[in-house]
C-alpha cells in the first residue's frame, strides 16, 4: 500500500521522535521535505539534517533533533495544515504571525518553500504547508 501523504509521515516522526527524546531520526527522502528541513534549520527548530543514499537512487534524510539546555524539545507543536484533499491557500493580506511570532507557518509560495516571515517581507502568499511552535 502506497503512502499518500509523506509530508505528514516526515512531521509525524519528527514529532513522535521529539517526545521519545531521540537525538536522531530517518525519514524518506525528497526535494520538498529538504526544502521544508532547510526552513526548520533556519528557525531554530532543527539542529540540522543530512540527506544520505541508502540503496542505488533511493535516498534518506537523517535529521538531527534540537533540544534545549534543559532537555525540552524546540518543537512544541507541528502539524500539517494543507493536506492532500483539502489545499490551504492564504494571501499576504490573511497571512497573520503565528503564536505571536514565536512560532512558524512554512508556506510553498511561487518564489519557493519559506516561512510565513521571510514570505510577509517578499509580499507573497501561498500554500501553506504545516505549522511549527
Amino acid at each position: 500500500m502506497s503512502m499518500s501523504d509523506t509530508l505528514a509521515d516526515m512531521l509525524t516522526r519528527i514529532r513522535n521522535a521529539q517526545r521519545s527524546r531521540l537525538m536522531y531520526v530517518n525519514a524518506p527522502s525528497s526535494r520538498r521535505k529538504e526544502a521544508i528541513l532547510d526552513v526548520l534549520v533556519k528557525e531554530g527548530f532543527v539542529h540540522s539534517f543530512l540527506v544520505h543514499e541508502v540503496r542505488n537512487g533511493v535516498k534518506e534524510i537523517n535529521i538531527k533533533l534540537k533540544y534545549s539546555p534543559k532537555g525540552e524539545s524546540n518543537i512544541k507543536e507541528i502539524n500539517r495544515v494543507s493536506t492532500p484533499g483539502k489545499r490551504v491557500y492564504l494571501s499576504i493580506k490573511k497571512l497573520r504571525p503565528y503564536y505571536n511570532n514565536m512560532g512558524i507557518y512554512i508556506i510553498s509560495t511561487s518564489k519557493g518553500i519559506m516561512s510565513d516571515r521571510e514570505a510577509r517581507k517578499l509580499g507573497v502568499g501561498g500554500e501553506v504547508i504545516c505549522k511549527v511552535f
